[in-house]
């Protein structure tokens, strides 16, 4: 078991604070009382964050000499560093596979005991003609963008790890994050102009996105433990780009094939395990709380 006692003198480390994740976590993990601590390249945003409130150590994943200092006296690592769109697959496998397996191996020399990784729902395969549950991935066979790839060879390093060595690990696999003026849906749109219209998506909002990996922090949880991280209702692409009011698709991507099932997962193991209720239970009470 991870322990439930979570040392509040302790700094938590977060990477990827300034990313769409990060960006909203860290002010939410400052609003519970901890100490945050965020592993940063030199930059503009560095003065933004530690007026927030947190500790600054400036460095990065390809740089293993900086991570010790990072990781001194901390008990929990949150790491949510990742190289995502416009990745090659020499720079996603750099970032978010060598990078993790770098910090992960640090870390455990720092005597670290939790450690809570972001992973995707892109990792699981298509074909279940059922929504994903944990013990279905990752993918048996890699997928074909740079990121998913990167994110399943990472969960298994890491998952190597934990075996070999206890790294007190825990796996959020978090659908579609969106909302609080994130542009990621607008973003998207270029992306999936292949898709039909009428299929569907695991969605998350920040907010829960923090919830989850709040409750990660405090709740127990068996070490190497999985777990999908989704709001309630699936929503389909034509809807987003409804509720993005982007224009509408052409009649011809209706006929397009797609698996129906492809994109949702199965959270039962998150709100048994974890108490997980989502804040938003759908893309619809995001934006009618203004929070979309």
């Amino acid at each position: 078991m991870i322990s439930r006692a979570l040392d509040r003198s302790k700094p938590i480390l977060v990477t990827g604070a300034t990313g769409k994740v990060g960006s909203h976590l860290v002010p939410r993990l400052l609003t519970q009382g901890l100490q945050v601590r965020v592993l940063v390249r030199p930059g503009p945003n560095v003065q933004k964050l530690r007026d927030q409130g947190e500790e600054i150590v400036e460095g990065d994943l390809s740089r293993a000499e900086s991570l010790d200092p990072a990781l001194k006296g901390v008990e929990t690592v949150v790491h949510l560093a990742a190289f995502f769109r416009g990745a090659t697959p020499e720079q996603a496998r750099e970032v978010n596979l060598v990078g993790t397996e770098r910090l992960a191996a640090a870390a455990r020399k720092a005597g670290v005991k939790r450690f809570i990784f972001a992973s995707t729902s892109n990792v699981y395969a298509p074909g279940l003609n059922r929504p994903a549950r944990e013990g279905d991935s990752p993918s048996p066979e890699p997928p074909s963008h740079p990121y998913p790839a990167s994110k399943v060879a990472a969960e298994a390093k890491l998952m190597e790890l934990g075996r070999e060595e206890g790294l007190g690990l825990c796996i959020l696999r978090l659908g579609f994050v969106y909302g609080e003026g994130d542009r990621h849906v607008w973003e998207m749109m270029p992306h999936v102009a292949g898709w039909n219209p009428a299929r569907r998506m695991h969605s998350v909002h920040h907010a829960d996105v923090g919830q989850a990996v709040i409750r990660a922090l405090f709740r127990g949880s068996r070490a190497g433990k999985v777990y999908n991280i989704a709001d309630d209702a699936p929503i389909t692409l034509l809807e987003l780009t409804r509720l993005a009011r982007e224009p509408e698709p052409s009649p011809e991507r209706f006929a397009l094939p797609f698996d129906a099932w492809e994109g949702l997962m199965d959270t039962r193991r998150a709100r048994e395990e974890l108490g997980f209720r989502p804040l938003y239970p759908s893309c619809y009470s995001a934006l009618d709380a203004g929070a979309f």
